[in-house]
């Protein structure tokens, strides 16, 4: 029988730095945004637009129907990110960069996001490397729905003896 590390999923693949370099592309489960996301998001973070919350209000834009928060999409792509594995090395998010939003989400629609490793480099801090990732977020019928860049400094395999 396998060992497992208390903490650990079994079964999730045990990705390092090293696992991924430049051109590489992650895809991640897609998730079905509901009414239920916008409320919990709306009270987790005080975001109450009426664009979101208010059926009569968001009918009368050129959206005709409530959408998803921006920042919410934003948040379910990286968390998508992670159910692949590959982030489970992790030491530190490095921040966010060129974030668009480029089309809405409404309520039914599938999500997933797909990142491109734009940057895979070794770092002066021994053991880490770093991944920046160019993501794009795409909802069922192929479009964009947003895009941005995201960098993370993660463990090496191999201790980063060089």
């Amino acid at each position: 029988m396998d060992t497992v590390e208390i903490g650990q999923v079994k079964g999730r693949p045990d990705h390092f730095w090293e696992d991924l370099q430049e051109g590489d592309v992650v895809i991640s489960p897609g998730l079905t945004i509901t009414d239920a996301h916008l409320v919990q998001w709306a009270g987790l973070t005080g975001d109450w637009v009426s664009l979101h919350l208010n059926s009569e209000y968001a009918a009368a834009t050129p959206f005709g129907q409530r959408i998803g928060h921006g920042p919410l999409t934003l948040s379910v792509a990286l968390g998508l990110l992670t159910q692949t594995g590959y982030f489970t090395h992790v030491e530190a998010w490095l921040g966010l960069d060129e974030v668009r939003a480029m089309n809405p989400v409404f309520i039914d629609d599938t999500v997933h996001a797909e990142a491109t490793v734009v940057e895979a480099r070794t770092t002066s801090k021994p053991g880490r490397g770093l991944w920046s990732l160019a993501y794009e977020v795409k909802k069922q019928d192929g479009s964009t729905v947003m895009t941005f860049r995201s960098s993370f400094l993660i463990s090496r395999r191999d201790g980063g003896g060089e």
